[in-house]
């Protein structure tokens, strides 16, 4: 078992410890480190999720006894108090309480952990090599993972997200500038629904209000004009932030739809609120299709960020907005928000990162396997979590899974028959992807875009090339 070392290390730490003075006190610190690792492996391998910084903090401190409160915490770590109460701890408990298999508190947390080392440590079993090590030899590991499906976002609980260098780290530190504006970039299925939702976790650990819009599911009809996008939109703000509509109040035909949405937020919503609002729009590029609602929704965007320079009730918005298709609507440079705040362009997955997630999932990658998936996938997160998914879930080693990968019986059957099917729907993306397949090319800026948002190609110095082997070989056969 995965914690008998633990437990035996634990046992021999008390017994090698020479119980007086300053010996006691690291005697008892080597022991409650023990104690919080084994619950960190315990709390993974039964329910599936990795603890995060701030509930190993809380754990740890639980262990010590020192009787730093929930507040003392939150004050050392920059969260607030109600954060930490309502919303941090209770996690923490319900997950230790789900992997010890009986209800946990302060007060019995050190002794049940010590219980279960204790009997983890009469499972050790010699009769288990054999079978062990032949589920490692098929690249699988012992111990138990719970299967998340790769589509859509990951969740905030998931132990599957990878985060990438100080991208994260960076957005969470932008949102606590009162002039934070954050353009998060990348094609589909790259991550950016998942980013969106740990800053805006991030914003609610500081109190701040949070409101997440994506437009993808704003019906057809919403489109039509901008009044009546800027209306929905202005409602549906309302409504997240719990507060009463009270759109007819500030809205005056003869002004505007503009001028009435600013005044709106101005003079209602911002005023009414105390602590800052973190407003998330995902998938702006839906608003590509209807160009005359675009431009006006933008240059609306790029005013309020203006005013957050000037106007202290303004400086309390902050925008986080993500899309997968980059710009080729016309826009004034002074009218358009594409180029203020903070870009952040999401990378695919780099070789040490792909090998991170399949441990995650319980995987050995051989070298010749992660060579032949960053190969085939060109890093993409999606086509790298569905891999890993699939041998998991199929128990088949990732080197046997790719060998039909490009082929419609294969793994990656739907995607490429939903790549497919989005081709056939623009016949202008089918013929231009038909010429890059067979050489670098230069693409008519719309075309190249879209191409590229549906993460079919790279553009390199105005050149579109494949992105990677997959989409390569798939519709080279069938163009063939």
């Amino acid at each position: 078992m995965i914690y008998t070392n633990h437990s035996n290390i634990f046992k021999a730490n008390l017994k090698e410890a020479d119980l007086t003075g300053a010996n006691l006190d690291e005697a008892k610190m080597k022991n409650i480190e023990k104690l919080v690792e084994f619950a960190l492996q315990l709390v993974a391998t039964e329910t599936g999720v990795s603890l995060n910084y701030i509930q190993k903090v809380i754990l740890r401190n639980s262990l010590l006894n020192n009787k730093k409160t929930y507040a003392n915490i939150a004050l050392e770590n920059n969260y607030s108090e109600s954060y930490i109460k309502f919303s941090v701890a209770p996690k923490l408990w319900q997950l230790l309480s789900e992997a010890l298999g009986e209800k946990v508190n302060k007060t019995n947390l050190a002794a049940l952990l010590e219980q279960r080392l204790e009997k983890f440590a009469s499972f050790d079993n010699p009769q288990t090599t054999e079978t062990t090590a032949a589920i490692k030899t098929a690249g699988f590991s012992t111990e138990r993972y719970v299967l998340e499906s790769p589509e859509g976002q990951v969740p905030l609980a998931s132990s599957l997200y990878i985060e990438r260098s100080t991208i994260e780290q960076t957005c969470y530190q932008e949102i606590l500038q009162p002039h934070a504006f954050i353009r998060i970039f990348a094609p589909r299925n790259m991550g950016k629904t998942s980013l969106i939702a740990r800053i805006l976790d991030y914003g609610s650990s500081q109190n701040y209000h949070t409101v997440r819009l994506s437009l993808h599911h704003a019906g057809t009809q919403v489109f039509a004009q901008s009044s009546r996008f800027l209306r929905w939109f202005c409602s549906n703000v309302t409504q997240q932030l719990g507060l009463e509509s009270r759109l007819n109040d500030f809205w005056d035909e003869d002004m505007g739809a503009l001028i009435n949405s600013t005044i709106y937020f101005q003079g209602y919503l911002l005023k009414e609120l105390s602590n800052p609002i973190v407003l998330a729009l995902d998938k702006v590029d839906q608003l590509f299709e209807y160009p005359e609602v675009a431009s006006d929704f933008f240059v609306l965007l790029r005013s309020w960020y203006e005013e957050t320079k000037d106007i202290s009730v303004w400086q309390k918005l902050r925008v986080v907005m993500a899309h997968a298709v980059e710009v080729y609507i016309p826009l004034p440079t002074h009218r358009s928000p594409f180029n203020v705040g903070l870009a952040i362009e999401l990378p695919t997955f780099s070789p040490e990162q792909v090998q991170d997630l399949a441990e995650r999932h319980g995987l050995q990658l051989t070298k010749r396997e992660l060579e032949q998936l960053m190969k085939l996938t060109g890093g993409f997160p999606y086509l790298i979590r569905l891999a890993l998914y699939q041998s998991v879930r199929l128990k088949i080693p990732v080197q046997t899974l790719l060998q039909d990968a490009t082929r419609n019986t294969g793994i990656y059957q739907q995607h490429l028959q939903y790549q497919l099917w989005n081709l056939q729907q623009h016949p202008k993306l089918a013929d231009a992807f038909q010429q890059v397949l067979t050489a670098p090319i230069q693409l008519e800026i719309e075309v190249a875009f879209k191409l590229k948002s549906l993460g079919l190609v790279h553009i390199i110095d105005s050149q579109a090339t494949v992105s990677c082997e997959l989409y390569r070989e798939y519709f080279r056969n069938y163009f063939s």
